[in-house]
């Protein structure tokens, strides 16, 4: 089967690294592939890796014609912009595509976002939330739900052990991700400033960057338990090091860091919002509680910390969990998708 992937993106964030995973099942199960990108992405050297035909795009409107998508039997877009992309493609040369959406924001309500989303022959949607977003747009019958899967990384022990070392004797509690408004970092520092009083062993590390850093750093001013560890790629070391992850975030597409964080084995609280509970089975396989309640998820997280009891059964009920978020499963629900949107095409030519 030959698919045309494609992610626009500059950047090498979890979206990225989830089609990356994608992509490299369907190599694994015989698929022929093609990836559109962008030529400043961060992944082209992981892309380049796998043996896939790289078509580079420095814009939506860029790079078309009909050699690219030829016997291909679907595009499959992975990113915002990448949708235009396909969009012309199909209007020129009649490629089918299909829409993984992975945010949890209401789709753009104007002529070119409709005109993309209604040509598309099928729309995909991380969670549940993202499912009721693109349905709020419109009314659309071919839209399926098929989770991202965990990334498994390498772990760099001697790494490791520096930060062991360098916290010994602390809890240690990470949250990683941008630091954008909507992840909840303002969240954590404030529950970071009530366990500083109650709890001093828990050491909170936030392992990201951007927009936010400044403010937060400014909030957490005077704070001995809050560290800003930056940006961080070696994510298996930090799972490995930490006792516990929190993304207590106030909007999220699915939240795909708590499932690596389930992957390692560690223990996870996550906000009861965006597509998270679609991870998060309170007190089963992790901990919820209410975005921007910074009283409960310092509660929350002194609770882990002294109740092993407690700890050992979300560990438990996060492997369990992870079974409904495997790439062998997952890729086979696209296959499914991709063999109906093969079908109805074949039905349509033969009509006309």
């Amino acid at each position: 089967m030959k698919i045309c992937h494609v992610n626009l993106a500059c950047d090498f964030n979890g979206g990225e690294r989830q089609t990356l995973q994608l992509i490299k099942q369907q190599i694994r199960e015989g698929y022929q592939l093609t990836v559109v990108m962008n030529p400043k992405s961060e992944w082209i050297r992981e892309v380049r890796k796998l043996g896939c035909k790289i078509v580079f795009a420095k814009h939506y409107t860029k790079a078309h014609s009909k050699k690219i998508t030829k016997d291909c039997v679907a595009i499959h877009v992975h990113e915002g912009r990448a949708i235009y992309w396909a969009l012309i493609q199909h209007l020129f040369h009649g490629v089918p595509y299909i829409v993984t959406r992975r945010t949890d924001t209401p789709l753009e309500n104007s002529w070119l976002p409709k005109l993309a989303y209604r040509k598309a022959a099928a729309l995909i949607g991380l969670s549940h939330e993202i499912v009721s977003k693109i349905e709020e747009f419109n009314d659309f019958s071919n839209i399926y739900k098929i989770p991202s899967s965990p990334i498994n990384y390498p772990v760099d022990q001697n790494r490791v052990d520096q930060v062991w070392n360098q916290f010994r004797g602390k809890f240690i509690v990470i949250h990683a991700a941008s630091m954008l408004k909507n992840k909840g970092f303002n969240t954590t520092v404030a529950a970071a400033k009530l366990l500083g009083v109650s709890n001093p062993r828990v050491q909170f590390l936030l392992l990201g960057d951007g927009p936010e850093r400044e403010a937060l750093e400014h909030e957490a001013r005077g704070l001995t338990n809050v560290r800003f560890m930056g940006k961080q790629r070696d994510m298996g070391t930090w799972f490995a090091a930490a006792d516990l992850l929190i993304h207590p975030s106030y909007s999220e597409g699915l939240g795909s860091v708590i499932l690596e964080a389930m992957g390692a084995g560690l223990p996870v609280i996550g906000s009861n919002a965006g597509g998270i509970p679609d991870i998060i089975d309170h007190e089963i396989s992790g901990l919820l509680c209410e975005p921007g309640n910074a009283k409960q998820l310092a509660k929350q997280i002194d609770q882990i910390e002294n109740d092993k009891a407690l700890r050992r059964k979300i560990q438990k009920g996060g492997k369990e969990k992870l079974k409904q978020f495997d790439i062998v499963h997952t890729s086979s629900l696209y296959k499914d998708i991709y063999t109906q949107v093969t079908s109805k095409c074949d039905i349509q030519r033969v009509s006309q």
